[in-house]
């Protein structure tokens, strides 16, 4: 077999499997996402936000978090409901000391609405596979002991959970990059862009029926005042 040929093989065996495991369209954020950032940020309860940050976190905390995400060194990956809303995003953070060169850290918030569909585990897989491929080889998760629900997805993952007050960390060692991995990642950010468009598309649409519908209704509403 070709080597263009057992790689399309590999795309297909891919894309098959995504489909096979309920595919969630998950897309890497650019900048020009910010907006949608801190809508979601903004969107969360007090105590979801000091779930995610550690501490009561404010709009202005929240603000300055958003406009300080470095999208050039750290990767940010989001959930996008039909309406171009994110329903979940998670942050994977690379250490910025040599001396942990290796090490990242996650974190991820998960809208209200959409809780108890395993968002925040998909995002984790996600960010474990992007992490396995940029060669880091510990992931760190530091949470409050009360967030149950991050340190579950931890624990699923085969962390290893310390416990100190009421903060824990979690340390999980991730396996080296394989070409599966690698190109799983490929099909998958591709898949996700997709998505998106479509999406975008189907909301243009519907923005324009909308306007189409408002300029019919104006037009018919005139034609009655005038008694034609």
């Amino acid at each position: 077999m070709s080597p263009i040929a057992s790689w399309w093989q590999q795309l297909r065996k891919a894309a098959a499997d995504s489909v096979a495991s309920e595919w969630v369209p998950i897309r890497p954020l650019s900048p020009r996402h910010k907006p949608r950032i801190l809508r979601h940020l903004l969107g969360l309860s007090a105590q979801d936000r000091y779930l995610r940050f550690g501490y009561a976190a404010t709009d202005e905390q929240v603000q300055a978090y958003v406009q300080g995400l470095d999208f050039r060194r750290d990767e940010i990956f989001g959930i996008f409901n039909r309406r171009l809303e994110l329903a979940a995003m998670a942050h994977l953070a690379y250490s910025v000391d040599p001396d942990f060169s290796t090490c990242a850290e996650f974190g991820v918030s998960v809208a209200a609405p959409y809780r108890g569909r395993k968002l925040g585990s998909r995002l984790f897989a996600r960010a474990v596979q992007q992490a396995r491929n940029q060669g880091v080889h510990m992931l760190f998760i530091h949470a409050l002991t009360e967030n149950a629900a991050m340190l579950r997805i931890a624990r699923h993952a085969g962390a290893r959970v310390e416990r100190e007050g009421s903060e824990s960390e979690a340390f999980l060692s991730l396996p080296q990059a394989t070409f599966d991995s690698q190109l799983s990642a490929l099909v998958g950010d591709q898949m996700a862009e997709l998505d998106y468009r479509f999406k975008q598309q189907a909301r243009q649409f519907r923005e324009w029926l909308a306007t189409a519908q408002e300029v019919r209704r104006g037009v018919r509403d005139s034609r009655h005042r005038s008694g034609r």
